[in-house]
Order: structure tokens, then C-alpha cells, then sequence
């Protein structure tokens, strides 16, 4: 009975450390992921000491750092003035940059970790989670928060113009993950995170994209732009908030260059495609200059210009991409504007969409089949809106799957090269044990009398003796002995 009971548990022990040895090694295949928000999607604090305020409830100077985005009791009603005020860049068209306003210090937290981009509001307020549903989804696959699944935040106002250190922050980052873990990095993007990423991989070199980046995950990608940036200019967005008039928030968006990076790109959009229609005027792509000339908006086209050719006729990223979107979902696809009612009261145009990116934008990565060596991937998701593609189900089971398809991947040639280095260990072994044998046998000597029955005559023995010497062997070892070219058989 004992000696049964011994056989069970001691089973049950190697069960248990073969399972964690496999664990273990599936932990060390996972490939590192690095996620990249887009507009709106990724914290920024604040530090005030500003010389005025727009209003008395306003604070003027602040003790230390406060939320500024996200933070929901400051998007109440007349508290968002103050608000507005602390958010919006002041553009200076001689260096073609942006600053915050005076007195305002901005920073954006976290970066290479993941909560800061898994939640918009510092307090986790339900409605203000963002990559958290993906983040959780990798953590019973291995994954662990600010090592191997990571965030690069960045201010989302400016464009990618006013990027540069981010950019070089980014590479850093990606390649010290991928030191450390030894593992190529998945790349996942949300919104203004593709074009973001777009242009940042086409700063790369092709061969720091093949040895660090493993595949680029998309989702809801805004890869052209969107129409519903022209909205924002018209008639402002309300972010999504029903008690926030767009008017009221309609100064801090104009004045980010994001927003004019993010207007849709006129290689998608020709001069005959109407995005602003007016009894007087309308207004495509080929004649934004008028349209921010009639909305008195003359920094706003400078950042236009700025930013409208960094992603012009782009080539293609360099690396493999999935390509993930909905649509089904009405879409801004053109503004209509009765006498009187411009800019503030459009009728709105519905087309195809996910109801912020319109279908020639998310499909744009579809351009690329065909113009680079990696594959493009390609999957829209019906019904699916711009924000409910981060915790759809399916969306998240397709990460998921391809994460687990790339640990498998790893962990075979985890197993190859394991199995290559045994064989050079291997070879090294043979060779050096041969290299003992061919010692000892040089020091094994033969009594004489065994030559007599070996070689022939004297000279050759002679002969053997003086090739013995001059290839460093003792004349009567074995290892001359094997020398066969010093043998002489009796026919």
C-alpha cells in the first residue's frame, strides 16, 4: 500500500514539475507587445501657474500635478471652460510648433508600462477604460504588465511633425524590450496610432524592422484620415458626452495639429469627392485653404500644411500587419449646411464606416499587398463601432490566437536551435575525445620485435622512423603504427 501511495505522489510530482516546465518555456516563446493609443487615448497631467483665468472658479496655480485628460469632473458644465483653457497649444507659425498656453506644464505619464493606456481615468472609472480588456486577456497567457506587454503614450494633440523625441523614445523602447526578453515585439494601435505608426516605421531602417518588430496589429486604424475631422473643425465633437456642448470644446480641438494630421488624405479623397457642402461654396480636399479661410482659422491651415504631405503617396510599412476594423456603422461622410446655419448646425451626410474612420481610410492597408515582402492581413468586423472594437470579443479572440500561433512558432525554434547546439556540443565532444585517442595511442610504444613482422625490409622501417619524426610521433607508437602511408603489406 505504502509503496503504491510513493508511486502516485512521486507521478503526480513530475506531472506537476513537467507542467511548470512547460509553462516556463511557453512564458519565454510569448512575443513582447507594445500598445500604441490614438487620439484621446492616452493620460496627460498638468501643473498650473498661469498669470490669468478665463473665470473665477478656475484654478490659477496649482501645488503639484493633476489629471487633465482623462479627468470626468472637469468635463461638467462651466468647469470645462477652465478646462479648455488649461488644453489647447498655442501654434507659432515662424518655427511651426506648438506650446501648451502660458502658465500650463503638461507631461504624459507612463510610459513602458501598460495602465496608463489601459485606463484614460487615473480613478479606473468603467466607462474610461481603454486597452484594459486586451491587457487582461494577455495576462493568463504569461504576459506581465511593464515587462512584457507595455505602453507607449504620447501627447495626442501634436502630430507627428512634433514628435521627435517620442520617436526616439519609441525605438528605445522596443528594442530594450526586445533585449531583454529575446523576443521580436508585437506592435498593437488603435486609431491615430496607425498613421502615428505608419510614419515611425517609415523612419526605420529595414533591417532594425526585421530583427525587432514580429507583426503590427491594427485596430480601427485611421491610416487616411477621417471625415470627421472636418467636423470637428465645423462643429466641434463633444467626445462622446451628451451634457457637453461641441461648441464648448471646439477651441481646444482646432487647436491641436493632430487634427489637421488627421484630416482624410487627398490621395483617398479627390477633388470631386463634396466633404462640405454650402448654398455658396463647397469644399474637398483640394480646397482646404478656402475652407479655413471662410471659418477665420489661419493657424489651423499652417498645421494643414505641416502635416498634409508627412504620409503623401507613403510607401509601405515593412512588416507584416493585421489589419482590423468595423464598419456597418453610419460614418461623417459629407456636411450639409443650410443658408445660415454655417459653420456651427451641419446635416450630416452618413456612409460606411466604423462611426469615426470611414472605409477608404481603415482599408488603405490593403495598398500594400503586393508592394512589400511581409503579408498584410485584412479583417473587418460588421456592426462594430471605432472604440467597441478594443473589448469585442472576437477582436480580442483574433489577438489572442495569433499571439498563441507566434508562441508556438518560438517555442520550435526554441526547440531547433537547442537541438543544433547539442549537435555542435556534440561534434565538439567527438572531435575531442578523437583528439585524446590520437594522444594516447602516440603514447602506447611496441616492443620491437613486432616491427619485424610489420614492414618489410629495413629501409622501410628507416623510412617510417623518419616520417614519424618529422610529423611529431613516437616511431614505435600506434599512432605511427595507423599511419598507413608508412605500411608495407606483403603482396
Amino acid at each position: 500500500m505504502r509503496k503504491g501511495v510513493d508511486v502516485f505522489f512521486f507521478s503526480l510530482l513530475l506531472s506537476s514539475l513537467l507542467c511548470s516546465e512547460a509553462k516556463t518555456s511557453r512564458e519565454k516563446s510569448i512575443p513582447p507587445v507594445v500598445l500604441i493609443p490614438g487620439d484621446g487615448g492616452s493620460q496627460i497631467e498638468a501643473k498650473l501657474d498661469k498669470p490669468a483665468v478665463i473665470h473665477y472658479i478656475c484654478s490659477k496655480k496649482t501645488e503639484g500635478w493633476f489629471d487633465l485628460w482623462l479627468n470626468m469632473e472637469l468635463l461638467v458644465p462651466y468647469v470645462i471652460d477652465c478646462w479648455v483653457d488649461n488644453m489647447k497649444l498655442v501654434y507659432d507659425n515662424v518655427t511651426r510648433t506648438t506650446t501648451n498656453a502660458p502658465g500650463v506644464t503638461t507631461r504624459v505619464p507612463g510610459f513602458g508600462n501598460s495602465t496608463t493606456v489601459e485606463w484614460l481615468d487615473p480613478s479606473h472609472r468603467s466607462p474610461t477604460g481603454y486597452f484594459k480588456d486586451i491587457v487582461n486577456a494577455l495576462v493568463p497567457l504569461g504576459y506581465e504588465r511593464g515587462v512584457s506587454v507595455r505602453g507607449a503614450p504620447f501627447d495626442f494633440r501634436r502630430a507627428p511633425n512634433e514628435h521627435d523625441e517620442y520617436f526616439r523614445d519609441l525605438r528605445r523602447l522596443i528594442e530594450e524590450t526586445y533585449q531583454s526578453l529575446g523576443r521580436k515585439v508585437i506592435l498593437i494601435l488603435h486609431s491615430m496610432g496607425a498613421p502615428m505608426m505608419h510614419y515611425f516605421l517609415n523612419q526605420q531602417e529595414q533591417h532594425w524592422k526585421d530583427k525587432h518588430i514580429e507583426t503590427v496589429v491594427s485596430l480601427a486604424g485611421a491610416w487616411g484620415g477621417s471625415i470627421k475631422a472636418v467636423k470637428v473643425y465645423t462643429a466641434g465633437d463633444n467626445l462622446g458626452i451628451y451634457v457637453i456642448s461641441s461648441l464648448k470644446v471646439r477651441a481646444e480641438q482646432r487647436s491641436a495639429p493632430s487634427l489637421a494630421f488627421l484630416l482624410p488624405s487627398s490621395d483617398l479623397w479627390g477633388p470631386d469627392d463634396i466633404l462640405v457642402e454650402t448654398p455658396t461654396k463647397n469644399y474637398s480636399t483640394a480646397n482646404f485653404q478656402d475652407l479655413f479661410t471662410t471659418l477665420n482659422l489661419p493657424d489651423a491651415y499652417e498645421m494643414y500644411l505641416d502635416t498634409k504631405d508627412l504620409l503623401k503617396n507613403p510607401p509601405a510599412p515593412g512588416v507584416e500587419v493585421h489589419c482590423l476594423h468595423g464598419e456597418g456603422v453610419p460614418t461623417v461622410e459629407k456636411l450639409v449646411y443650410a443658408a445660415g446655419k454655417f459653420p456651427d448646425s451641419p446635416k450630416v451626410i452618413y456612409g460606411g464606416g466604423d462611426g469615426t474612420v470611414n472605409l477608404r481610410s481603415a482599408r488603405r492597408c490593403l495598398e500594400w499587398v503586393g508592394k512589400q515582402k511581409q503579408k498584410v492581413y485584412h479583417k473587418p468586423y460588421q456592426g462594430i463601432d471605432h472604440m467597441a472594437i478594443l473589448r469585442d470579443s472576437d477582436v480580442i479572440s483574433y489577438v489572442v490566437e495569433l499571439v498563441q500561433n507566434i508562441t508556438k512558432k518560438n517555442m520550435r525554434l526554441s526547440q531547433k536551435k537547442a537541438e543544433n547546439l547539442n549537435r555542435l556540443e556534440k561534434n565538439r565532444n567527438d572531435k575531442a575525445k578523437q583528439h585524446i585517442l590520437e594522444r594516447n595511442a602516440n603514447d602506447v610504444i611496441m616492443p620491437m620485435k613486432w616491427f619485424d613482422a610489420i614492414y618489410a625490409n629495413k629501409e622501410e622501417y628507416m623510412k617510417q622512423q623518419s616520417n614519424s619524426r618529422v610529423n611529431n610521433r613516437h616511431p614505435n607508437s600506434v599512432l605511427a603504427l595507423l599511419d598507413e602511408d608508412h605500411i608495407v603489406t606483403e603482396s
